[in-house]
């Protein structure tokens, strides 16, 4: 089963760019999660339309924060992507007339949605700021 990795990704790149003091293109961010600039772009256009960044054209353009990290939780991100379910295990519905499967999916589905619940409040606590912060100070206070 293949993983979303969308959202850690795009986290990653949203502290890089606190760090830079100017606008970064979308191959700088590309390079940062090893991606196509294409992808970047089209993701960092959902971010754009929540209002987390923006964009510049031009020989000195790119993407900057809209606002600061301490703004912006987990879940404003998660919401921003458009994320569904933060889990990638499914349901089956092959047979949906068997009482087994029925009793099966219904016990899956609400410890599902019960974990999801608590994963969704925990994101809406933490700030992009928070991320890591005593890495990111080592990191920054190094180079």
């Amino acid at each position: 089963m293949r993983k979303d990795s969308r959202l850690s990704r795009v986290l990653h790149i949203l502290v890089h760019m606190a760090a830079i003091d100017r606008p970064v293109t979308s191959e700088e961010m590309a390079g940062m999660i090893s991606t196509n600039p294409v992808v970047v772009r089209r993701t960092m256009a959902l971010l754009r339309k929540a209002g987390y960044v923006t964009s510049a054209r031009g020989h000195h353009g790119g993407w900057q924060l809209a606002q600061p990290l301490a703004d912006i939780t987990l879940l404003d991100i998660h919401h921003a992507l458009g994320e569904g379910s933060v889990f990638t295990i499914g349901l089956t519905d092959e047979h949906s007339h068997c009482v087994i499967e029925q009793a099966v999916n219904a016990a899956l589905k609400d410890v599902m949605d019960e974990a999801e619940a608590l994963m969704l409040q925990r994101f809406g606590q933490i700030t992009l700021d928070q991320l890591g912060t005593d890495r990111i100070s080592h990191y920054l206070h190094k180079s």
